[in-house]
Order: C-alpha cells, then sequence, then structure tokens
C-alpha cells in the first residue's frame, strides 16, 4: 500500500463566550458525522497560512483577520492506514457569520462549543487532547505525537521556555 503524507492547517476561533468553533464532517455521505477544528490539506503550492484562510472560509463562511500564534502540532503515524498526518493548530481572528460552503460537501455543521461541549464531540485522543490541553493551559507551542487515530502510543513534549 502506499503511503499517504497529509499536511493539514487547522483553526482555534473563539466567540466572545470563548468557547470554540468545531465543524461536523460528513466525509463518506454516510450520516457518521465527526467533529473537528475547521481546517484540512494544505494543496500543492500553498503555505499552511493560506490553506488556513482558504479552509476556514471554505468551511464555516467566515474570513480570518489575522493568526496569533501557533498553539500546537500534532503528528499521527498510521501504519495500519499507510498514512502519516502532521497537523499544525494556529488560533486565530475571524469576522463574519457562519454559513459553510465546503465545495467538497463534507461538512454538515459549524458551531461554538463550550470546553465541555468540544471534548464531548472530538472522540479521537489526537483531535482531542492537545486541543483539551492548550484550551487549559493557553500555553501554544507544544507537540504531539501518536501511533493511530485511535490514540498509541501518544506523547506530547511541552513547549520550550525561553
Amino acid at each position: 500500500m502506499a503511503r499517504r503524507d497529509l499536511l493539514v492547517a487547522a483553526g482555534i476561533l473563539r466567540d466572545r463566550f470563548g468557547r470554540v468553533l468545531l465543524v461536523g464532517n460528513d466525509w463518506q455521505g454516510q450520516g457518521r458525522v465527526r467533529h473537528t477544528l475547521p481546517g484540512g490539506v494544505v494543496e500543492h503550492g500553498e503555505t499552511l497560512p493560506e490553506a488556513l484562510y482558504r479552509e476556514i472560509y471554505e468551511e464555516t463562511g467566515l474570513k480570518l483577520t489575522g493568526i496569533k500564534h501557533m498553539a500546537y502540532t500534532v503528528h499521527i503515524e498510521d501504519e495500519r492506514r499507510g498514512e502519516r498526518a502532521i497537523a499544525v493548530a494556529f488560533e486565530a481572528t475571524w469576522e463574519g457569520l457562519l454559513n459553510p460552503a465546503d465545495p467538497d460537501g463534507f461538512i454538515v455543521e459549524a458551531k461554538f462549543c463550550t470546553f465541555e461541549e468540544a471534548l464531548e464531540k472530538l472522540d479521537s485522543p489526537p483531535m482531542r487532547e492537545p486541543l483539551s490541553d492548550y484550551l487549559k493551559t493557553g500555553e501554544p507551542g507544544r507537540f504531539y505525537a501518536f501511533k493511530g487515530w485511535d490514540g498509541r502510543g501518544g506523547l506530547r513534549i511541552p513547549a520550550l521556555k525561553g
């Protein structure tokens, strides 16, 4: 099986109440919705920030007004699926109204969630644990590594202090 290497840009967007935006994806069109941060795969010729701005707009209808900082990076090495994914999450500022217009048709909802709601909706440890740590501590720059989407072999490397 050929291995797929994916580079993903993800956005942490908060509303004025501190709730975080999640999108519901129905990748296979079978009604099985999985929640994630808004974002997606960096296309050929794009930079991470360019992909972030594009994906946020496509998946939510919101326009990014700036990137505050890189919140964390996650590396998933999934041998069973023949896939390596590196996702970089950025905290960003935004404007506009939620109005998803995903050209792929995968996004079925976009909703701001409380901390508790977000953790309940995120069913994959590589998505849930880094966001949970970041929202609890506010400390950017951590790196996470997992041996699969099920969270096997989880490793957290703290942010370096300057």
